[in-house]
């Protein structure tokens, strides 16, 4: 499943304590890449095949592209539209001598939201075995038809890094709503995670610590 990296936007892995704290600036990452493969992939916006993970030339990166990950109400729409997640657990194999963490995240999707519509973007990140972080939620209103991007980033001193010579599962945990509200039983009304040429990218920035 390694591939170049493509261009990405941004998510957040407010990560739980799983190991040595980040009492110190990160380091370098290392030259050696780290390979990413997608263990399962798992939920109604993510069906299988259609979620990617690439990693970036530099190792401080790496991205996730969805190509049908949308949710939507209104006419055609079924009652169980209105909520679709991804649930992404991948396998990181990190260079010899190094651990890593996730710094944060860019999210970027489109959002047609009707009057009196609203929606959610929501995620988080852990590694296999310890307890969820805090999900992030961004939220939107209508009337809205337009592109959307966010980021969030994690200060150093709340980096959470996977205890060096371990090898976990990376866990991310993502979700859209979408709530037809006060809007007309007529009017269609989504959030997606998939661009106008059918495919979005996640970037998710990674800190680096020597062992």
């Amino acid at each position: 499943m390694l591939k170049p990296l493509a261009t990405g936007f941004t998510l957040l892995a407010a990560l739980a304590a799983t190991g040595a704290p980040a009492s110190a600036a990160p380091a370098p990452g290392p030259r050696d890449h780290m390979v990413i493969d997608v263990a399962s992939a798992n939920g109604s916006g993510c069906p299988l095949g259609t979620a990617d993970v690439t990693m970036s030339p530099d190792n401080k990166a790496f991205t996730v592209t969805y190509s049908q990950f949308t949710a939507q109400t209104g006419p055609g729409a079924k009652p169980i539209d209105f909520r679709k997640n991804c649930q992404l657990a991948l396998n990181m194999h990190v260079p010899q001598g190094y651990t890593f963490a996730i710094a944060g995240a860019d999210y970027r999707g489109y959002a047609h939201l009707a009057r009196g519509a609203s929606g959610t973007e929501s995620a988080n990140y852990y590694f296999q075995g310890e307890r969820q972080s805090t999900r992030i939620q961004h939220s939107f209103t209508g009337p809205a038809d337009s592109d959307w991007q966010r980021t969030d980033t994690v200060g150093i001193a709340s980096l959470s890094f996977l205890r060096c010579g371990e090898r976990r599962y990376l866990n991310v945990n993502t979700e859209l709503r979408v709530n037809r509200g006060l809007s007309s039983s007529s009017a269609t009304s989504f959030l997606t995670m998939d661009s106008t040429d059918g495919r979005i990218d996640t970037t998710y920035h990674v800190a680096w610590k020597k062992c």
